[in-house]
């Protein structure tokens, strides 16, 4: 029962992106960032906020470069390679209002106690310069990714 609540949410969340048909990439105009930082959307009954990753790209010195309107888009797939990802399958994402772009690689998730944990690149792209954040994020009990290093 639990997939199938994971499976309608995850379909609710990327309900509101576009899917770029050359890159695949998330693109998501006007995207909400409430989805992703912390909406109640979906959770209920005891049931973990969805989209939570803290001290995420928004507090790298990338996010600092990246417009705000770039910021929810990268955080969404943040969460979505964190969450959903296999190990070296990258999640793409652009704003087509910037032109900015980046993707977001995890590896293996393992255990930390007790913690499912992934270390992750993410790569950013700001007009023909990358930029590259690297770390390690664990899930806590209340489904929140946490960057830890």
């Amino acid at each position: 029962m639990r997939l199938v609540k994971l499976a309608v949410l995850g379909g609710l969340v990327l309900g509101g992106c576009e899917t770029a048909p050359d890159d695949g990439a998330i693109t998501a105009p006007g995207a909400n960032p409430g989805i992703v930082l912390g909406s109640q959307v979906g959770a209920g009954a005891g049931e973990p906020q969805l989209g939570v990753v803290e001290g995420a790209v928004l507090s790298a010195d990338i996010g600092r470069s990246l417009e705000d309107s770039d910021r929810p888009i990268a955080l969404q797939a943040e969460y979505e390679a964190l969450e959903y990802a296999r190990a070296g399958e990258p999640v793409r994402w652009r704003n087509p209002e910037t032109d900015n772009r980046g993707e977001v690689v995890v590896g293996a998730t393992y255990q930390v106690n007790r913690l499912d944990c992934r270390e992750y690149t993410h790569n950013v792209f700001i007009g023909g310069r990358t930029r590259v954040a690297r770390g390690t994020a664990c899930r806590r009990p209340d489904g929140v990714w946490r960057i830890i290093g």
